[in-house]
This record gives structure tokens, C-alpha cells and sequence, in this order.
């Protein structure tokens, strides 16, 4: 059973609570399974035999297959791990935060030079800020599914 977590009501947000390092802790092995070149290496010429040794759900490997960073995050997913899925394809984890909120790199770094996202409408979810799922590349269904799976 779990317990009352008031701050899962904070939009745009998942903490990495210890239910979530339980959800994703094959997935965030994988990651850090990344930082040996030889790892590398192997995921990149058969992206799906290499997830396939590892006990993560299907929903987890595809979601890497896609590069869906946000949905990794769902299923349990540290960003600090995801972080080397992106190196790997040689990505900055400022392109990295960007594609997760639908932004380029450039607007992502701009919007953060200025203070980053407004707290105005962004307070809890169900408001109509930016960070809101429904303003989010995933959107209404993925903002569900996040929910249904909490």
C-alpha cells in the first residue's frame, strides 16, 4: 500500500520516490550498464538484443526504443540515468530537457536563462500552465496514463 503523496500533484513533475526506483530499476541498470564503451557499443548495433537482456517491462523497452524520455520517467526512470541513453546518441542533456518539453534546444536554453517555466498556472495540476500535461509533447494521454499507473 502506498503511501499519502501529496507532491504528486505538482504538474510536470515526477519524483523519484522509492516506489519509482522499484518501478525502474532494470531499466535504470540499463542505463548505467551505458557507461562501458563495450556497452555502447553492443546497444548500438542491436538496440533490441541488448534491451532483451535485461528484465524490463515491454513498456520500458519500447519507450527507450523511442527515445520517449518522458515515459521512461513514468515507468521509473531516473533522469540522471536516462542521461546516458543520450550520451550514447550523442546528445546534451540540455537537448535532452528539451525534447521532453517539446521545445529546441535553443528555446529550452532561453526559456531557462530567464528563469525557466512560470509558477503562474503551474501550481498544481488541473491549472492551465505551460508545464501542464496538456501543453506537453505527450499530452493528454500520456498526463493518463502517468496518472493511471501512479
Amino acid at each position: 500500500m502506498s503511501l499519502q503523496k501529496n507532491y504528486l500533484d505538482v504538474p510536470g513533475t515526477t519524483i523519484f520516490d522509492a516506489e519509482q526506483s522499484r518501478k525502474g530499476y532494470h531499466l535504470n541498470q540499463f542505463c548505467m550498464s551505458l557507461m562501458k564503451a563495450e556497452n555502447r557499443e553492443r546497444f548500438k548495433a542491436d538496440e533490441r538484443a541488448y534491451l532483451d537482456e535485461w528484465a524490463m517491462t515491454e513498456e520500458q523497452k519500447l519507450a527507450v526504443l523511442a527515445r520517449d524520455l518522458n515515459r521512461c520517467i513514468a515507468l521509473g526512470g531516473n533522469i540522471y540515468f536516462l542521461a546516458k541513453i543520450g550520451a550514447t546518441d550523442g546528445k546534451s542533456f540540455q537537448q535532452m530537457a528539451g525534447s521532453m518539453t517539446g521545445m529546441t534546444e535553443e528555446e529550452y536554453r532561453d526559456m531557462m536563462i530567464h528563469g525557466g517555466r512560470s509558477v503562474e498556472g503551474n501550481r498544481v495540476v488541473g491549472e492551465d500552465g505551460d508545464a501542464q500535461a496538456q501543453h506537453q509533447p505527450q499530452g493528454k494521454a500520456g498526463h493518463s496514463a502517468q496518472k493511471a499507473s501512479a
